[in-house]
């Protein structure tokens, strides 16, 4: 999810430039396809897109149909397959176009017009998420056997702060929809739910929206720099620590957020940094790594990496008394990817994150005996009562 924050930047930049722009979304995957529901594409009436939707083979065609799609102000799903067969390219709304590439999948998009200096729902959203990195949930409407109740792209968005909604006029529908984004925020994963009430169903893509990975390294010198520089490229929030003015320069490490000189004689609010990030220990003193190490297995840490051989790393725990804590450490830390280079050390340490953080094993594809990315969930559930408009009569 962290490139929707690239989109974020996008989406605010287009607001201060003036400038209209389709949102491109995947809502919908059948099949085999290279990006899952939640990826976004931010399509300009003019100038560069940003984001990917597909592995390449959808993003032209997007850029230049989008406009024409949502001419009428509407938003519109579009389904594209990447089936072998050569069907025809029919060109009717919501036709299903076929690029014969031969990975037997179909993707749905949905395209929808955002007019500069109007923030929707979404914008909001993830502003929210950013701000206060805490997670939200955002359920979309895909299909709907009746307009006049629910329209395709109304929006109802969940966090710990707010509630929003966009074009959710039906009470009943709305009420059951929140309920079920509360228990996306518990389980941490988007699903789809098809919800039925007498001869009229409504399709809705349930999104866990995640809050911005963050990476916190203990460690200024030249080897933290290439690190910094992969974890930027991620869009993950970097932060740099170290005792030592002299390393801990900003302009050391234009990628990260913050560079912080905090000697390990003084108090420094450690938990705010710590707390759900992903932490990594290698400033190459043995006296700063037995510091930090102990400070950090105070907190709550999504991820503890601990730069060095083994032997050294047991002494460190050793040392600080580490106990069962101690076990969370992963050290050496890195997968084993071969090379000996700072940059090689760096792609096997953001490696090992990030399959630790997706709960992946980081072994090789060809060995999986799975699907490479997991299957969005259906569900289907009947409401109590029929639908109907706030503040208007049954139909």
């Amino acid at each position: 999810m962290s490139d929707v924050y690239c989109l974020l930047d996008a989406l605010d930049h287009a607001d201060r430039s003036n400038v209209d722009v389709v949102l491109a979304t995947v809502v919908k995957v059948e099949g085999s396809a290279y990006r899952r529901p939640g990826a976004r594409m931010l399509i300009p009436r003019f100038g560069q897109a940003v984001g990917t939707v597909s592995g390449g083979c959808l993003e032209q065609e997007l850029v230049r149909k989008a406009w024409w799609l949502t001419e009428s102000g509407e938003p519109v799903i579009r389904c594209y397959s990447t089936a072998a067969q050569d069907d025809d390219d029919l060109d009717e709304e919501g036709a299903e176009l076929t690029f014969g590439l031969g990975c037997n999948g179909t993707v749905h998009v949905l395209l929808e017009r955002r007019e500069a200096g109007k923030p929707s729902l979404l914008d909001t959203l993830l502003h929210g998420v950013r701000a206060s990195g805490q997670p939200a949930a955002l359920a979309t409407v895909l299909s709907t056997d009746d307009k006049r109740r629910v329209k395709i792209g109304a929006r109802l968005g969940l966090s710990a702060l707010s509630r929003m909604s966009e074009g959710f006029d039906c009470e009943v529908l709305a009420s059951k929809v929140q309920a079920d984004l509360l228990a996306t925020l518990e389980r941490k994963k988007s699903s789809r739910m098809i919800y039925e009430s007498g001869t009229c169903a409504v399709e809705v893509l349930l999104e866990y929206i995640a809050p911005q990975r963050r990476l916190v390294i203990f460690g200024a010198g030249n080897d933290a720099q290439p690190l910094v520089r992969f974890a930027a490229e991620l869009n993950w929030q970097v932060h740099v620590v170290d005792g030592r003015a002299n390393f801990a320069r900003a302009e050391r490490f234009p990628g990260a957020r913050h560079v912080l000189v905090e000697p390990i004689d003084q108090v420094f609010d450690l938990k705010a940094v710590v707390d759900g990030a992903a932490v990594v220990v290698m400033t190459h003193s043995y006296r700063q790594d037995r510091h930090w190490l102990k400070s950090v297995l105070a907190c709550a840490p999504a991820y503890v990496g601990q730069l060095g051989p083994k032997e050294r790393t047991e002494r460190l725990l050793h040392d600080i008394g580490a106990g069962p804590a101690g076990a969370q450490v992963h050290y050496p830390m890195g997968l084993d990817l071969g090379g000996d280079t700072p940059e090689s050390v760096a792609l096997a340490i953001v490696s090992e994150i990030s399959a630790c953080l997706n709960q992946r094993q980081g072994g090789m594809l060809k060995y999986r005996k799975t699907t490479i990315h997991e299957a969005t969930q259906v569900h289907l559930t009947a409401l109590p009562e029929p639908l109907k408009v706030a503040g208007g009569g049954r139909n």
